[in-house]
């Protein structure tokens, strides 16, 4: 998957959910936040794998990343 159809997802779930695509994507970058503050070697090897542009990876690149390993 990549990052356009990602933002399709987001779309989709935000309408599904009844909710802003802002807040779906606020409620993700919050959630992938704190999953890269976890000490274990494995989810910082996790985080660390995702190709992104910025400090962080966008629910964008997580999804299509996550999209990439279930399609693999």
């Amino acid at each position: 998957m990549d990052t356009a159809k990602a933002k399709k997802a987001l779309k989709k779930l935000a309408q599904r959910e009844g909710v802003s695509e802002e807040t779906v994507r606020r409620e993700i970058v919050v959630a992938i936040a704190e999953a890269m503050k976890s000490p274990e070697p494995q989810a910082q090897a996790f985080w660390k794998a995702i190709p992104h542009k910025g400090e962080q990876p966008t629910p964008e690149e997580v999804i299509a990343y996550i999209a990439g390993m279930v399609k693999d």
